[in-house]
């Protein structure tokens, strides 16, 4: 496959890679069929289940978010499309829907292209490039190949670009491969180092620190939860005369109330959405990676 001639510089986020990687997981996971009970298979159906071939790995897509600066494009995050593998199209109002969510949680990201998985392009992937077209009229395509080679070295993506080129007299979009550079960010370095850290060395789940700290964490907030009740059935039954006013104990509530978080805005809302589905991803990518 040819080489872009572009001269565009392409930085790819680590966000990205484990966006793809997740939704790639979870799809081969649920496409799986679930194990038959120990009791329930004879000797034969064990020898024609060892022998049948493994199921091929179901592709996902989804589309690719950054900035675009001069000549240099910045791949920072990802996410999921739904697509109809019998006409080779995408959901187009779920795209929309999605565009615009992250439009307001990242106003400066513009949808730079589509992703995929696969072991190299398929001549059908071009016409989910070119319906992707009148959003982004030179998008890039990231590939992501999942089959394990433990001789390569190199990350296993690849980035492509769509050249218009003349065959037998015909000019013909195709793909062209295109270099790309790792790039992090302080958060990110910090986030990835601590995903590293979080095999315990005990042999357990990869996840069970993560879900120790987040148990903590609901621990404290339904206690929270708790005592915020307590001071407002207080504040009721004294609004009911059920029982007298005592102005220190209400100018102590009343400083309590102002530091809480009191928050309730559709931002937080979509802040909060957002930081919980990297809460989910994190977890899983932690077992992915290290069971």
């Amino acid at each position: 496959m040819a080489s872009s001639s572009s001269g565009l510089t392409f930085k790819l986020h680590p966000l990205v890679i484990v966006n793809i990687s997740d939704h790639h997981t979870r799809v081969k996971s649920q496409s799986q069929p679930p194990p038959t009970a120990n009791g329930g298979a004879g000797a034969g159906d064990a020898a024609a289940s060892s022998t049948s071939p493994p199921l091929s790995s179901p592709r996902v897509f989804g589309c690719v978010i950054g900035v675009q600066r001069g000549r240099t494009v910045e791949i920072f995050n990802s996410f999921e499309l739904l697509y109809d593998p019998s006409t080779h199209s995408l959901d187009r109002s779920f795209l929309e829907k999605k565009q615009e969510l992250y439009k307001k949680v990242f106003p400066n990201f513009y949808i730079l292209g589509w992703y995929s998985t696969g072991a190299d392009a398929e001549e059908s992937d071009m016409h989910i490039h070119k319906a992707l077209m009148d959003i982004n009229e030179s998008p890039v395509y990231v590939l992501l190949n999942p089959s394990i080679n433990h001789a390569q070295k190199d990350l296993p993506v690849t980035i492509y670009e769509s050249e218009l080129h003349v065959i037998d007299g015909i000019p013909q979009l195709i793909f062209v491969r295109s270099s790309y550079t790792i790039e992090t960010v302080e958060a990110e370095r910090i986030s990835v180092d601590h995903v590293a850290h979080l095999k315990p060395s005990d042999g357990g789940s990869a996840a069970t620190q993560l879900a120790a700290h987040l148990t903590g964490i609901h621990s404290a907030i339904k206690m929270l939860n708790s005592r915020i009740r307590v001071l407002h059935h207080y504040l009721n039954a004294m609004q009911k005369g059920e029982i007298p006013y005592e102005n220190s104990l209400l100018r102590q509530v009343s400083s309590l109330l102002r530091r809480l978080p009191a928050i309730e805005s559709e931002k937080f809302r979509d802040d909060f959405l957002m930081v919980r589905a990297y809460i989910n991803r994190t977890s899983l990518a932690c077992d992915v990676i290290y069971c």
